[in-house]
C-alpha cells in the first residue's frame, strides 16, 4: 500500500488526503478479492518503522483513519463474507484502536470467504525475533516444569528436534496462514521493505508504477493474470525441463574456458 503521500504531492494536496484515498482503495481491492474467492489478502497498512519515524501528527491521523475505516466497512465486509484479522505488534497500538480492531474481528469472525489481514505496527525482523523469543520462553517453561536446566533439556532431546523451520513457522504471526503466492508492490518500488521476509521466500513479485490510491480491483486481476503465466520452480527445474534438456547443455569445462577467454582484465570494470 505504497504511494499515498506521493499521490497527494502530485496533486498539491496534503498527505492525509492521500491516506484517505488509499483507504478507499482498500475496499475496492477487498471486494474484488471476495468476488474471485481469493482465500487470503494481506495488506501492509502500517509498519513498525512508520510508527517510530513518522511525525506524531501523521501517526495519530492514521490511527483515527484506521478506526474510521473499520467502523464504516464492517457491514460491507459481512455483506462480502470477508473476515478481518491482524498481524504485528498490535499490543503497542493505542488501546482505543485495539478495541475497535477487536470489535471488527469479532463482528466478522463467522465469515468464511476472503480473510483480510492488516499488517499493523508490523516489521518482519521483529516478527522473527518475537517468534524466537516465544520458542525460548516455552523451552524455559518446560525445563522448569521437568525440574531440569535448559541446557539439560536440549542435550536430552537434541537441538534439532527443538528448533527447526517448522518451529519458527509455528510461532510467526502468520502461523495460521499459508505463505503468500504473490506479492504486489505499488508505486514502482523495488524493495521488500521488511515485509514477510520469512514467508515470501518463494513468492512471485509483481511491481507496478501505479500509486496505491489509484489501485483498483482491475489492477489486482492484472497482477494475478501475470502471476498465472509464470512457472514456479521452488528451487527445482520446472515442469518443462526434462532430462533431454540436460543432454543439450554445454560441458562445464567448456563453459569455464569460454569465461576465462572472454573475461580478460581489460574488460573488467574497476570499482
Amino acid at each position: 500500500m505504497d504511494g499515498n503521500g506521493r499521490w497527494a504531492g502530485k496533486r498539491s494536496l496534503k498527505r492525509f488526503l492521500g491516506h484517505q484515498q488509499g483507504a478507499e482503495s482498500v475496499q475496492f481491492v477487498v471486494e474484488t478479492a471476495s468476488r474471485i474467492n481469493l482465500p487470503f489478502l494481506t495488506l501492509y497498512a502500517f509498519s513498525l518503522e512508520n510508527n517510530l519515524r513518522r511525525p506524531k501528527s501523521e501517526v495519530n491521523f492514521l490511527m483515527r483513519l484506521l478506526r474510521s475505516y473499520l467502523v464504516s466497512n464492517v457491514k460491507r465486509m459481512n455483506d462480502n463474507n470477508v473476515r478481518m484479522e491482524y498481524i504485528g505488534r498490535i499490543q503497542e497500538l493505542p488501546s482505543e484502536v485495539q478495541d475497535t480492531m477487536q470489535w471488527a474481528s469479532e463482528a466478522t469472525a463467522r465469515n468464511s470467504g476472503t480473510t483480510l489481514t492488516l499488517a499493523l505496527n508490523y516489521g518482519s525482523r521483529s516478527e522473527i525475533v518475537d517468534a524466537v523469543r516465544s520458542i525460548l520462553t516455552g523451552l524455559v517453561a518446560e525445563a522448569h516444569q521437568r525440574g531440569c536446566s535448559l541446557e539439560d533439556l536440549i542435550q536430552v532431546d537434541g537441538l534439532e528436534s527443538r528448533l527447526d523451520e517448522h518451529h519458527i513457522c509455528d510461532h510467526l504471526y502468520t502461523a495460521h496462514m499459508p505463505d503468500p503466492d504473490l506479492v504486489i508492490r505499488t508505486s514502482g518500488e523495488q524493495r521488500i521493505s521488511n515485509f514477510l521476509l520469512w514467508q515470501i521466500a518463494y513468492s512471485e513479485i509483481f511491481i507496478t508504477d501505479r500509486l496505491w490510491p489509484d489501485f483498483r480491483g482491475i489492477h489486482l486481476l492484472e497482477a494475478i493474470q501475470a502471476y498465472q503465466k509464470r512457472e514456479r520452480r521452488f528451487g527445482g527445474l520446472g515442469e518443462t525441463f526434462t532430462d533431454e534438456d540436460l543432454d543439450q547443455l554445454e560441458p562445464a569445462c567448456q563453459v569455464a574456458e569460454e569465461i576465462a577467454t572472454e573475461l580478460t582484465p581489460n574488460q573488467l570494470t574497476p570499482r
